[in-house]
Formats: structure tokens, sequence, C-alpha cells
């Protein structure tokens, strides 16, 4: 099978996590990388053994021996790098949280859809064995009908300034970087987009939000409870509560390697697979899958599904008067 080739853009830790897990996919390679600079390509193309090393991401977008770039800037350039490769007639995988918020998205779809190349977010959750199971049995009605989400994401770190996951000028905080997973995690589950959306958020010191809290609220009453944070620690799970019974998915819920199933006066029963790596090489297969079949987005998460998640967080925000740089013109 002839080998897809794959472009990073960008030099950062989630870069280099995805060029390593890469190598799980037998017909993936990764032959060039592009940073803002030739010096920080060298350094990172020497590191992963990637052969071209450009010293612009334009640079990247327009090499002819790629076929796919990977998005590994800060969420505040998303959109516009994004669209620089989709313009090169690249197909792109953009890391989470597709954009700042549901403007972007809807300019990044437009591209897509322009230039007839494929464009997905990289929620890696979705792509995990587990998560194929866990759907499996709410599809075959085991726990009844779905009527709560509960799901964690909070970690517990020290940051300054310099770091982007704070930096709100480079769309830092808890909300895109974590409550990206349970909001994601809950628009899975239920397969639409909830009615209402509403929650509470903490501002810190250097103007991004630290944690925050979201109650969404689906057809004929269902909800979900999502909490994420940055200087918090929680265990990581999630539970899927039905009439019949629930699904529990263990710290880390994100990065599943099991699941259990208890039906109302059965014993439970667990699912497990253990995974390779950092787990980023499912939505690689996922990439390539789509890619070889012609699609233009992937069913597993629909380019509709990434705006409606985009709104979903424009809207939990909004009530704590939180803004991004991109959000002018964009925003509501």
């Amino acid at each position: 099978m002839k080998k897809i080739h794959w472009g990073i853009l960008s030099t950062g830790k989630i870069a280099g996590s995805f060029t390593e897990d890469i190598r799980y996919v037998p017909d993936a390679e990764v032959v060039a990388v592009g940073s803002r600079n030739q010096h920080t390509a060298e350094a990172f193309g020497q590191k992963h053994n990637i052969p071209k090393r450009h010293p612009s991401y334009q640079a990247l977008a327009n090499d002819p021996d790629v076929d796919v770039i990977y998005i590994a800037t800060p969420h505040a350039f998303h959109a516009e790098n994004s669209i620089i490769c989709m313009n090169a007639n690249k197909a792109v995988l953009c890391e989470k949280a597709f954009c700042i918020n549901a403007g972007e998205a809807e300019k990044m779809i437009l591209s897509a859809r322009e230039n007839n190349v494929f464009l997905m977010e990289a929620l890696v959750t979705r792509h995990f064995p587990v998560i194929h199971q866990v759907l499996d049995w709410i599809k075959d009605g085991l726990i009844g009908e779905v009527r709560i989400v509960q799901a964690n994401r909070c970690a517990r770190e020290e940051f300054t300034l310099e770091s982007r996951v704070v930096n709100p000028e480079l769309g830092g905080g808890s909300l895109l970087d974590l409550g990206i997973y349970v909001i994601g995690f809950s628009s899975m589950i239920f397969g639409q987009p909830p009615q209402k959306a509403t929650g509470f958020g903490f501002i810190g010191d250097y103007g991004s939000d630290e944690q925050g809290a979201s109650i969404l609220e689906y057809d004929n009453g269902a909800l979900a409870i999502l909490t994420f944070a940055l200087r918090t620690a929680t265990v990581n799970d999630a539970y899927i509560y039905g009439t019949d019974g629930y699904i529990k998915i263990p710290d880390l819920f994100a990065v599943p390697v099991v699941a259990t199933l208890h039906i109302n006066g059965q014993k439970e029963v667990e699912f497990e697979k253990p995974i390779r790596g950092n787990g980023l090489h499912y939505q690689v297969q996922e990439v390539h899958r789509c890619l070889r079949e012609g699609l233009l987005e992937s069913p597993r998460l629909p380019l509709e599904e990434s705006l409606q998640i985009m709104e979903t967080m424009d809207k939990i925000r909004s009530s704590w008067d939180l803004k991004y740089p991109n959000d002018e013109n964009n925003l509501f």
C-alpha cells in the first residue's frame, strides 16, 4: 500500500508526541516539518528523523511531497494555519480545540469545501477502541435512554505567563485546552448540540480561565454536568447514566483503556484495550481511512459537529465575559 506522507506544522510538545506516535501506523510517513524559522525546523527534523525541514508554514504547505498536514500551533493560529494549508490543496488534521470561536470554524469549513480537501479536528478521544465499544453499548440500548453524562478533565500544574496554556493572547485557559474534552464527549454521546448551555468560570491572574463548570441541557431534559480546570486535581473519569444502567470510563477517560458496563440487576461487563504510545495514532488511522475512501470529513467527527462544539463553548464563556483577541467580528 502506498504510504501517505505527513507534514508537521509547528515544533512544540504535542507536535513531538504526534510525530512519535505516527510510527505505529505502517502506511504513514512523516516527510516534512515546518516552523517559523530554519533553526527550530532543523532541530525538530533531526530529533525525529524528518528529511525535509522548512523555515515557514507556507513553505511546508507548498511542499509537493506532502499529502496531509498536522496543525500543532496554539489555538489562536489554528484557523489561519489550516486555511494556508487547505489553500495549497493539502488535507488537514487540526489539533483541538478546532479554533478560537464558531466564526473561525465556519471559515475553516468553508475553505475545506471550496478547496475540496479533507479537514478534521484532532479530538483524539473519539477514535479509541474503548470509545467505539461504549458507543456500541449505547446504540444497542443496553443502558436504555441516556439521561445524564458526567465528565471531568482537570490538571494540577503551575504556569507562568510565557506558557501557552494560560496566555489569553494564544487562546490559553481551561475551556479550550481541557473543556473541549468533556464538551466533545457529551456531544458524541448525545449526538446533537445542547438546547441550553450555561456555566461558571474563574478568570485567574493571567486573564485566562483557570477552571470552569458547565451544565448542558439536551432534548427531553437530558443533562451533561462537566468540569475542567488547570490548577485543580480531580479524578478524570466519565459516567454515562441511562434508564437501565450506566457506563463508567475511569481516569483518564480522555485517553481510555477500559470501560465498564453496569446493567441493572446484572453482573458488570468490562472492556479493556491497552494503547501504544500516547494513543495519537488512532486519529492518524482515521484520517488514512477517510483519505483512501475519498471522504472529505470523518463520520466519527463531522465538520458540522466541530462547529457546534465551538458554538457551545462560545455560549459557555459568554456568561463569563471571556474574550480572546481573535473574537473581533467573529463572536456570537
